[in-house]
């Protein structure tokens, strides 16, 4: 939307300084289906980021990811999920066999990106600027960092935190409830 409004502005003669995405989520990364998904697509919105595996004991966590996701998106909330193959080598399939066995068994429907390492030592640039923030690496499947609407403040969730816990919820309604800046 911003670089639509950019190119009319520009076409008028007119372009005012935009404001730059926060550096946070200034990243760029493959989808399931290789298109490319700049995260500055989501400035503004609260994002709840995970990494997934589809052979885990935490894949269950699928379903109640996307009930987060459909409760909660007309108010902001964007779930973001990063299959990994980085603990115990339970995500061996390829992008295609990933997206197939989420639509199939979870119906999700919120933004898949991309097999990439979340782990220290293997992570992606995204995750590596998650970890330094948080002081906290994932250390297993369904890790989950929750972003502001700023971009700046996040927390962390381990894996054994369910989807519907209370904390992670009252964080996100906390966080939704912020005025986007």
């Amino acid at each position: 939307m911003r670089s639509l409004l950019f190119l009319l502005l520009a076409a008028l003669g007119s372009t005012p300084a935009l404001a730059a995405c926060p550096p946070l989520i200034d990243h760029t990364f493959p989808s399931l289906t290789d298109q490319a998904t700049p995260l500055c697509r989501f400035e503004g919105k609260v994002l709840l980021v995970v990494n997934t595996a589809s052979q885990c004991g935490y894949t269950p966590q699928y379903e109640g990811l996307e009930a987060l996701y459909r409760r909660y998106r007309d108010r902001g909330l964007v779930v973001l999920g990063f299959p990994a193959n980085d603990f115990g080598g339970q995500e061996p399939g390829d992008n295609r066999d990933i997206a197939k066995f989420c639509e199939a068994n979870y119906g999700v429907s919120f933004p898949m990106f991309a097999k990439s390492g979340v782990a220290a030592g293997n992570a992606n640039p995204f995750y590596k600027t998650l970890a330094a923030k948080t002081g906290e690496w994932p250390q297993w499947n369904f890790h989950k960092y929750l972003i502001d609407r700023s971009g700046e403040k996040v927390l962390s969730f381990g894996s054994a935190v369910e989807p519907g816990d209370r904390r992670l919820v009252g964080e996100i309604e906390r966080m939704l409830a912020a005025p986007a800046r």
